[in-house]
């Protein structure tokens, strides 16, 4: 079953609170497009203000390979946990994978299928895995401004759809280095 539209915003905001109970803390003006995976550890996960988490996006707040040796008497009380914090203003792109230990933001995009085993710095867009800064969030907005096609705004406002079936979508991210 696929849910859609209204129901599946009212199934995120109850998974989000049902989060929330076990620790998780997230703002209020947050936007989620779907319930991220946090698996067993929510309270060691901080997400700001002003955030947009895409669909697909994982928080991995432990090491589960110490599995392999910690059947090992000299590695037997061996934990690897980490907090996450997404600062304020930020954007986790569909199907971003965060690690422990990991701080993103301020004002950062992680992009699509971005794997973040390091702290993301302010103002830029990473990606890649594991995930880099590509460019300063100046450069992006740049970037994407320039990549805009003409369009008719109201019309676009009204019918979205029939606007972006007509339009030619232009190229893709350079790749520029922060400066």
């Amino acid at each position: 079953m696929s849910l859609s539209g209204p129901l599946l915003h009212a199934w995120v905001k109850l998974r989000i609170a049902l989060l929330r109970r076990q620790g998780l803390t997230v703002a209020d003006d947050c936007r989620f497009h779907d319930i991220p995976t946090v698996g067993s550890e929510p309270y060691l996960i901080t997400i700001g203000k002003h955030v947009a988490i895409a669909a697909k996006v994982t928080f991995i707040t432990h090491d589960g390979g110490t599995h392999v040796f910690r059947e090992q008497e000299r590695y037997k009380e061996v934990i690897k946990y980490g907090r996450i914090n997404i600062l304020d203003n930020c954007v986790l792109g569909y199907g971003a994978i965060i690690l422990p230990g990991v701080t993103i933001g301020p004002n950062s995009v992680v992009g699509a299928g971005a794997v973040v085993t390091r702290s993301v710095p302010p103002n830029v867009l990473a990606t890649g895995n594991p995930a880099k800064p590509v460019m300063t969030i100046q450069q992006y907005a740049e970037w994407a401004l320039a990549a805009t096609p003409s369009y008719d705004v109201e019309k676009y406002l009204k019918d979205k759809r029939s606007v972006l079936e007509k339009v030619a979508i232009k190229g893709t991210a350079a790749r520029v280095t922060p400066q």
